[in-house]
């Protein structure tokens, strides 16, 4: 009888905290975004790179939010600047047409230096999992393989981002479910042509017809992940492969992403270097010069 009414407080005090983490106020940028961040963001994120000036000052400051309010913690690796905005830029692409989107259902990303297993090991011959979404004692949680971290930025063209993965997880579990049907996305016109359309490219996928990633043939829930990463990485060539799925992604996400010019990243940017954006100054006196989101 005990163990029953530890187990009622101990799931009361879960409820509680979850209610209180849901409700608080997110803090808000009150100082400029670093120079140095933006350096990471240039280099490394193709999709900054594709926005206009008032969008990437707009990126911007939902990175900087997110980082103050979402811990980014090492596990037996040490993680640093570049980590935490690829985590945070891996956050905003998914939701970025959406500006008052809170991630409230998440406050920590733990970063584990490589795949792991269902223990949370790395050393096992079964450690093959690059990211996961927690779940009961690890609600609010998210864990990402840092190697797989920096791999889904450094290849823009194989169709895979580990950590977009588990963001469009993290946006479909905000309805209760992770079913692959993001009710806090999709226009309730959208639903079952949607779920009918999922059925439709898993089994595509099954009878080997498809160039999707044969992990989302997995269920619904991986289906939704893997096809936005193809969505965010490769627009143009899911637009040309797949319209009927780009469009329904385009209608969920807000973005037209096949628009956007997903150019490769400069992956060297020293302050006296011209600055990406072309304006003709030096990167230290422009896009290099912090100023206020």
């Amino acid at each position: 009888m005990k163990i029953i009414y530890l187990l009622i407080l101990l799931s009361l005090a879960y409820y509680l905290f979850r209610k209180l983490w849901n409700n608080k106020t997110w803090k808000t940028p009150k100082t400029p975004f670093p120079g140095d961040w933006r350096k990471i963001l240039i280099s490394k994120v193709n999709f900054y790179n594709s926005l206009s000036a008032e969008e990437k000052t707009r990126f911007e400051f939902k990175v900087h939010e997110f980082l103050l309010n979402c811990r980014i913690t090492g596990i037996n690796t040490t993680t640093d600047t570049t980590d935490e905005v690829l985590v945070a830029a891996s956050a905003i692409i998914p939701v970025f047409e959406f500006p008052q989107w809170k991630y409230t259902n998440l406050f920590e990303v733990l970063i584990y230096p490589s795949s792991f297993n269902d223990k949370f090991e790395t050393n096992g011959e079964d450690s093959r999992i690059l990211g996961m979404v927690g779940s009961g004692y690890m609600e609010g949680k998210m864990i990402l393989s840092q190697r797989a971290l920096h791999h889904g930025f450094s290849n823009g063209s194989d169709k895979k981002n580990t950590a977009i993965h588990e963001f469009v997880h993290l946006i479909d579990k905000l309805d209760g479910n992770v079913d692959g049907i993001p009710e806090v996305l999709v226009n309730n016109q959208f639903a079952l042509p949607w779920v009918d359309l999922i059925s439709k490219k898993i089994d595509e996928i099954y009878e080997n017809k498809s160039d999707i990633n044969p992990y989302g043939g997995t269920n619904k829930a991986e289906f939704f992940a893997v096809i936005s990463e193809y969505f965010f990485e490769r627009p143009k060539l899911l637009k040309q492969s797949h319209p009927e799925l780009y469009h329904l992604l385009e209608e969920i996400f807000n973005q037209n992403m096949s628009t956007r010019k997903l150019m490769k990243s400069k992956q060297s940017i020293g302050r006296n270097s011209p600055c990406p954006c072309n304006s003709g100054l030096k990167f230290k006196k422009c896009c290099g010069k912090p100023h206020y989101s």
